[in-house]
């Protein structure tokens, strides 16, 4: 005979399906959107749900068509590539079209001599790893302002061109100026929040949204 389940002190909802609910119905109440096209909302509706802040739409910026160049490059069977482990680890496998591989060379041995070898941090020298890569590929940089910079000094090296980065590298100290100068750059389509916001958890809930919609 199995037990009654104890009576809670706390009066709180606990279906999944009417949480989910609610949240995506809150967001769309309160976040402003209408300067979104249809697949740019679903991008930013994920990532506010990510990080609990609803101002963060206005500082979102889109190229024309980044989400279509991402999503067709996955249906195409596009690596991508993160920066950071948290954020590789954040990507829903069971979303991606064509079982896409998802790779972060952080841990590779050989970064810390390429580190010093640059001169740069750990994060920018794993992007080193990257150049047979890079040309098609969805990349993703979440942490690591020197990661986003250094990908950019990569490109001016290179006619190789991802098929779109998401550029949302956090923190006090070059995330503004980083993904200011992916913005004023032209070569290559991206999705980018503005400011000091950004990390690993909205970057992955971009791809995320991005590969729900290539189903």
């Amino acid at each position: 005979m199995s037990e009654a389940p104890s009576l809670s002190r706390f009066n709180y909802l606990r279906d999944g399906s009417e949480i989910y609910r609610r949240s995506f119905a809150t967001i769309r109440a309160e976040a402003n959107l209408a300067r979104f096209s249809r697949d740019e909302e679903h991008v930013a509706v994920r990532m506010i749900h990510a990080c609990g802040m609803v101002e963060i739409a206005g500082d979102l910026m889109f190229s024309n068509d980044a989400v279509g160049q991402a999503r067709s490059a996955l249906l195409q069977g596009a690596p991508i590539l993160c920066d950071s482990k948290m954020l590789a680890r954040g990507i829903i496998m069971a979303r991606l079209p064509r079982g896409n591989e998802v790779i972060c060379t952080l841990d590779d041995p050989s970064v810390a001599s390429i580190s010093q070898k640059l001169g740069n941090t750990r994060s920018a020298a794993a992007l080193e790893l990257w150049r047979d890569r890079l040309d098609g590929a969805v990349i993703a940089i979440g942490n690591a302002p020197t990661a986003l910079f250094h990908l950019l000094e990569m490109l001016d090296e290179t006619s190789a061109r991802p098929a779109c980065i998401i550029g949302m590298p956090v923190g006090f100290v070059g995330a503004v100026e980083s993904k200011e100068a992916l913005i004023k750059d032209a070569r290559v389509p991206f999705i980018a929040i503005k400011g000091r916001k950004g990390g690993s958890a909205m970057a992955a809930a971009a791809l995320n949204a991005i590969a729900s919609e290539s189903e």
